[in-house]
């Protein structure tokens, strides 16, 4: 598929105002945001994979098949930065998110191995209020025995009620790939 990186943007007023649609990737730090992106464009090394948190410190935007911006958020959680740096790209993802017209569509990626948190349900609150349409992703599925998805769909469900059911996605096997590629051009 073709896809090619166009940008960092530290700022709002440089994102591109073409009209193309937006998709924002969303999740903890190493959640595998990166992971899923190199995946869906089937590149090893469009977006960077790093094994320490806290990499991604700006929106990342990738051009997909000159169709849509596929726009890698940072990750929140932990990080090794100071916490004025972490609360200036969290308030970089929150313009992007609330203030912008953009994104027109959003996955949410969740490690399907963590136990949701408060900060993660609060995340999924803020997604059933934005009236925007969002995919969550279960990430890591590979790392998971058929008992162990179950017992983490269900952790899920009981966590985050409502809203649209989970996609699992393995970057190594390509699970999930399909469903959300389809899901995507769907919703924008």
């Amino acid at each position: 598929m073709d896809a090619v990186f166009l940008r960092s943007v530290y700022r709002l007023a440089d994102l591109p105002r073409d009209g193309k649609p937006q998709v924002a990737f969303a999740g903890r730090s190493n959640v595998g945001k990166s992971s899923l992106l190199n995946r869906l464009v089937g590149r090893k090394n469009l977006a960077k994979v790093s094994r320490t948190p806290g990499k991604t410190r700006c929106l990342n935007l990738f051009l997909f098949q000159d169709k849509y911006y596929f726009v890698d958020l940072p990750g929140f959680g932990f990080a090794r930065a100071s916490k004025a740096r972490q609360a200036a790209w969290s308030k970089l993802t929150a313009d992007y998110l609330e203030r912008t017209n953009v994104p027109h569509a959003l996955i949410c990626l969740f490690d399907a191995r963590r136990e949701p948190d408060e900060t993660d349900v609060e995340w999924w609150q803020w997604l059933l209020a934005c009236g925007k349409p969002f995919l969550p992703v279960l990430t890591k599925a590979d790392k998971l025995s058929g008992n162990g998805r179950q017992k983490s769909l269900k952790r899920f469900a009981l966590s985050m009620p409502d809203g649209p059911a989970p996609v699992w996605f393995s970057a190594i096997k390509g699970t999930g790939k399909k469903e959300i590629l389809n899901w995507i051009f769907a919703n924008t």
